[in-house]
């Protein structure tokens, strides 16, 4: 036999219990939502880029400066100048400590702290407190410029640029600055990164090693040459470079590739009777998680739509339902033509001939692909959907391909999300190159 310790949070005192050694099993804890913060395309506030999303507008633009002149595409969602600054929030020598990445992640973060109401002092919720933030790219800008720094000298290369683009400098960041000495774990999955991040978060309190996560994605990542080497895997929109809000179209018959995006969303989670007992308000509940790999291909899904599959099945395992208890499928649908054939192929095949009465969108035609951070915003989408009962659309969505015409993709236009009986309970797909896959379960909060 063997003491196993867990830490009674709401009682404030440590108690033990006995297990078999045989067969050490964990108590799954339920895992909540209790703060909310983006920083994006759409918006750099949680009201702000809500609404934009249910509005149906598209905040993609056109990109500006000569470096971009000459390139295939010229389109990308940008966050606007006079929407945020990071200059207002930290000063010049803490930007020279991190990448900009790092800053929409920490902004992000406080307004999800600020809204969850968390910012301990006291050590034991400190320990208790642990950080889960990817990056899929880091800023090649900065490499580019450092190279050619070196060209002037060695002193000129700044102390800072391998802290600066080192992935898991977000959560290192965010963990000193305000304390958390729990779990400081990054994820580095391209774009399954962001939902990798809350599902592994999720893990880490379900299984007792933290009450408290902050996760989550960030990404600013567009530049000159990081356009022209998606443009080179002919992964980006090329054809509406005059009409940059049309540009990002997923499930539309007229897809031709992605529009890059910027940003970061955070998510702090809770272990429930953690939250309970500081009376925090709960926005959402995470219920399970799932992962895999496709083992097919550098940058195209398996063509079968198995490893979407397996991640979705998965999710529903780890949560303990079926897909008759899904009303909606948040999708990673990034606007390629191949990719989001093979997404809506494998929900039609999970929901099994039902797919018909399942909403199925994709966020992506308003702010681009975020990348690194497309897991997190998108999921933070999905728990809003959850929590205010509407259904974010897909825009630009102007023509239905034949084969997805028995799906509700809710085009262009937010509908209401009213099951007629249970909670309202969604799936949110994320998919990476490199073939990684992850799907989260999330659902309203019930008691």
């Amino acid at each position: 036999m063997v003491l196993l310790r867990c830490r009674c949070v709401a009682f404030g005192r440590t108690q033990c219990r006995r297990l078999s050694s045989s067969a050490v099993s964990y108590s799954a804890r339920r895992v909540v939502i209790t703060g909310l913060g983006v920083v994006s395309p759409v918006g750099c506030s949680v009201a702000k880029a809500w609404t934009t999303i249910l509005s149906g507008t598209s905040a993609i633009g056109r990109l500006e400066g000569s470096g971009y002149e000459k390139l295939p595409c010229r389109v990308a969602g940008q966050i606007r100048g006079d929407e945020l600054d990071v200059g207002d929030h930290f000063g010049k020598s803490e930007l020279k400590t991190m990448a900009r990445a790092t800053a929409l992640a920490l902004i992000a973060a406080k307004e999800a702290l600020d809204g969850a109401k968390w910012t301990p002092e006291d050590v034991d919720s400190c320990q208790r407190t642990g950080v889960a933030i990817g990056m899929g790219m880091i800023d090649l800008m900065d490499v580019c410029e450092t190279n050619e720094a070196l060209k002037k000298g060695y002193n000129r290369v700044s102390p800072f640029f391998v802290p600066r683009i080192l992935p898991n400098m977000p959560a290192g960041q965010l963990s000193i600055k305000y304390g958390f000495r729990g779990p400081n774990h990054s994820v580095s999955t391209a774009c399954a990164t962001g939902a990798h991040s809350i599902g592994d978060a999720f893990r880490f309190i379900r299984y007792g090693d933290a009450d408290v996560m902050v996760c989550g994605g960030a990404e600013a990542s567009i530049s000159p040459l990081g356009i022209a080497g998606f443009c080179r895997l002919r992964a980006l929109s090329t054809s509406f470079n005059e009409e940059p809000q049309k540009s990002s179209r997923p499930f539309d018959a007229a897809r031709e590739g992605f529009v890059m995006g910027e940003g970061s969303a955070i998510l702090v989670l809770e272990e429930l009777e953690h939250a309970k007992a500081r009376g925090a308000d709960i926005a959402g509940e995470i219920l399970g998680y799932g992962l895999s790999g496709d083992a097919s291909h550098l940058t195209a899904p398996r063509e079968d739509g198995t490893g979407a599959m397996l991640a979705m099945s998965r999710a529903l395992k780890d949560a303990q339902l079926s897909p008759k208890d899904i009303g909606y499928v948040n999708a990673h649908a990034t606007s390629t033509p191949i990719g989001d054939a093979i997404e809506a192929r494998s929900i039609r095949t999970l929901f099994n001939g039902t797919s018909e009465r399942v909403a199925v969108s994709s966020t992506k035609g308003a702010h681009g692909h975020l990348l690194g951070a497309a897991g997190n915003l998108e999921a933070l989408f999905t728990v809003l959907a959850c929590l205010k009962g509407k259904l974010p659309p897909t825009i630009n969505l102007e023509t239905i391909p034949e084969e997805m015409q028995d799906m509700n993709l809710v085009p262009n236009e937010a509908q209401d999300w009213n099951p007629s009986s249970g909670r309202r309970i969604a799936l949110k797909n994320s998919f990476g190159f490199g073939g990684t896959n992850a799907c989260l379960c999330i659902a309203e909060y019930k008691e």
